[in-house]
């Protein structure tokens, strides 16, 4: 039975998805859905979550949870096998190198990060393969920014 149980670790494909992750909510929960799905049946789910500086940085705003606190959410969804607080250099090399997936899950609206990861992988000849996720839905709510805009609206209205 070890023996059998070794053989399965062995196969076990690991996929490495990332994001911010500032106000949970389904598009996150269907991105990681579908970019485990990509692993195969066994497959592990490794999530990065940006850390404060890096959103600062990358989209010019401070997130409203705290990082760890975000972290802390992405790893207690059931989807996800582990979750890690993103390197602070922003080294995709340094990150593929250290987790070595096999599968690099990228959302709709990563298309930076996504030409990025290409390039490296391309340029190093590395064996991942770069799986760009669907965007879930069209529902009104599907992102962070647009729940804070729900929020702010919604708190105009009162005194």
């Amino acid at each position: 039975m070890a023996q059998f149980e070794r053989q399965m670790k062995k196969k076990r494909k690991i996929v490495l998805a990332s994001g911010t992750f500032d106000l949970l909510h389904l598009g996150h929960v269907k991105y990681l859905e579908d970019a485990k799905k990509t692993g195969g049946r066994n497959a592990k789910l490794v999530v990065i979550v940006a850390r404060d500086e890096t959103v600062q940085k990358r989209k010019n705003l401070k997130p409203i949870m705290p990082e760890e606190h975000r972290r802390a959410l992405v790893e207690s969804l059931k989807v996800v096998d582990e979750a890690i607080l993103g390197f602070e250099d922003l080294d995709i090399l340094a990150v593929i190198e250290k987790l070595k997936p096999d599968v690099i899950a990228v959302g709709y609206d990563q298309n930076s990060i996504e030409e990025q990861v290409r390039k490296i992988v391309t340029q190093q000849e590395l064996p991942v393969q770069i799986i760009k996720i669907s965007k879930f839905g069209k529902d009104e709510l599907d992102s962070s920014i647009k729940i804070k805009r729900r929020i702010t609206q919604l708190y105009r209205k009162y005194p």
